[in-house]
């Protein structure tokens, strides 16, 4: 992508930053712009408000829906906006997929609850160059296993929109797949199966195609979003007003920009979350995702290197953390577990950390380092719906629970008016610890019980004592200046680089392919990202 923008320039540099962004055809995503003077992709942050609204047995209402918009436009001191008040850094919402609603408006047949995918695809204004940009999405989709079921012309209402985020916007086209009767589907979930077949068409779909961006693509959860302000996002969607759209769980999000452009796919919530903070290690963790993708392997995502890369060039650090969750997650691992892969808790120095906690950690930092912030992230899959401060606990979030059964979490206080004689519980997230609400089982998850699950789900202690190998207990290099010692074996760094095995994301034991280890560090012949228990 490219923009048209002034260069900051003395005075001029506050006006810059809020000059029409135009997108040009590009091979790769439409994301951000390019290194331009001061600026710089690579360091966007962002400092916004969250919130999440559910009912705890996931009963999907529109009710629910006006209450979650209502906690974003309480949101909105904590989004931004540029030289003009109607052009926003941005905003949205992430909801399950309005099942009902869909099949009222769409003028096809669709399959039975969770059989099908849908997704909100970003294409180019110009009518002819989108329409050649739906016809090569159907032909991946044909590619990908996928039968199109049709487009939708999403309706959008862009009267009240700043000419800067006017000049910026793209086209909305709503996509309908299902797997064709001849795809291989993975075990398990049915709507989790058709996600991952959907993850390789969409990375596919937003790196070969000309101006392509799908602000989701799944079978559980669709995202409405954009380059909007708080109060923009209703009436720019009339879907989230109409009273037949419901849903059970809602994330919403209002972006704040720090020393970033804004753009219309860098709006949250992404597929899977939406984030307050900023992730200061995301340059180290972008460098070992690449480093990884050479080795990634798992039959529940076969075909898996036609959606490389896992992280977008020049991406937010918010996108990158969801596109990496997004991967541990369709990987096998349940959606909390994956972010307590990416966010842990301080362990290492917790001499009264339960050991099998301990063990669960120590293993997993052998995987994936940390994604550290300060850092307040909301989640969802769908089904389960959540939030996590990470060991910094620099970020504020506060939940109630009220009679009634309905859960809120956000940034701040106020953000619904809940009668105090309602709330029969609150509290707020606490630095490493994970607030869970489970809808299919109908209740909140405790942090303790959570975590004790996850450890004890698999033996990581035996798995760390078989298969890890500490820095210390390693053989001393050989001596390269002494000729007595050359040939007579190799170093020990040497050793570890040859005895490298493929990155495997399926769910095994450490010694599937034999006697591969990991160093303590990680930096071994395993190097692993997904699944439940992955090869060590």
């Amino acid at each position: 992508m490219t923009t048209v923008a002034p260069l900051p320039d003395g005075d001029a540099m506050m006006s810059a930053r809020t000059s029409p962004v135009t997108f040009r055809p590009t091979a790769r995503r439409v994301t951000a712009a390019p290194t331009t003077g001061l600026y710089d992709p690579r360091f966007e942050h962002d400092a916004c408000g969250v919130a999440l609204v559910a009912d705890l047995h996931g009963r999907p209402s529109h009710t629910l829906v006006l209450q979650a918009i209502d906690a974003l436009e309480h949101l909105a001191h904590r989004g931004a906006t540029g030289s003009e008040e109607d052009s926003g850094d941005g905003a949205g919402i992430l909801i399950q997929v309005p099942d009902a609603f869909y099949r009222d408006v769409v003028d096809f047949p669709l399959p039975e609850v969770g059989r099908y995918a849908t997704g909100i695809a970003f294409l180019s204004l110009d009518e002819s160059s989108a329409a050649k940009a739906r016809a090569q999405i159907d032909e991946l989709a044909v590619e990908e296993g996928f039968d199109v079921l049709g487009w939708r012309a999403l309706p959008v209402t862009n009267g009240n929109l700043g000419s800067i985020a006017e000049a910026a916007r793209p086209s909305m086209h709503q996509l309908f797949v299902a797997p064709a009767a001849t795809a291989v589907l993975s075990p398990g979930d049915p709507s989790l199966a058709i996600d991952r077949l959907a993850y390789i068409l969409r990375n596919r779909a937003e790196r070969e195609v000309v101006e392509c961006y799908f602000a989701s693509l799944s079978a559980r959860t669709v995202t409405y979003k954009g380059m909007l302000t708080s109060h923009q996002l209703a009436e720019f969607y009339p879907d989230l007003a109409d009273e037949r759209l419901a849903s059970g769980l809602a994330l919403v999000h209002s972006r704040f920009s720090t020393n970033t452009f804004p753009s219309w796919p860098l709006a949250h919530p992404y597929r899977y979350m939406a984030h307050n903070g900023e992730i200061n290690t995301v340059a180290g963790n972008r460098n070992w995702m690449k480093a990884r993708e050479a080795l990634c392997a798992t039959d529940l995502l076969p075909g898996l290197d036609r959606a490389f890369p896992v992280i977008t060039p020049g991406a937010s650090d918010s996108a990158s953390f969801d596109e990496v969750l997004e991967l541990l997650h369709l990987g096998g691992r349940p959606i909390h577990h994956a972010v307590l892969m990416m966010i842990p808790e301080a362990w290492e120095n917790h001499r009264t950390m339960d050991p099998a906690r301990r063990a669960f950690y120590r293993y997993h930092a052998s995987l994936m380092e940390p994604w550290d912030g300060p850092a307040a992230v909301a989640f969802t899959d769908g089904t389960v719906i959540g939030a996590v401060l990470d060991r910094n606990g620099l970020r504020p979030g506060r939940y109630w629970v009220t009679d009634d059964d309905l859960v809120v979490l956000a940034s701040e206080v106020g953000v619904l008016d809940i009668p105090p004689s309602k709330v029969v519980r609150k509290g707020r997230l606490q630095p490493g610890r994970m607030f869970l609400v489970d809808t299919a089982a109908g209740r909140i998850i405790d942090d303790d019980e959570l975590k004790s699950e996850l450890a004890a789900e698999h033996p990581y202690a035996e798995w760390l004592e078989a298969g890890q190998v500490d820095l210390d207990d390693l053989p001393p290099p050989v001596d390269a200046h002494s000729s007595t010692r050359l040939g007579r074996r190799p170093s020990a760094a040497v050793w570890l680089h040859q005895r490298r095995a493929p990155v495997d994301l399926g769910p095994h034991g450490p010694h599937r392919h034999g006697a591969a280890r990991v160093d303590g560090l990680g930096h071994g012949h395993r190097r692993t990202v997904g699944a439940v228990a992955p090869d060590l």
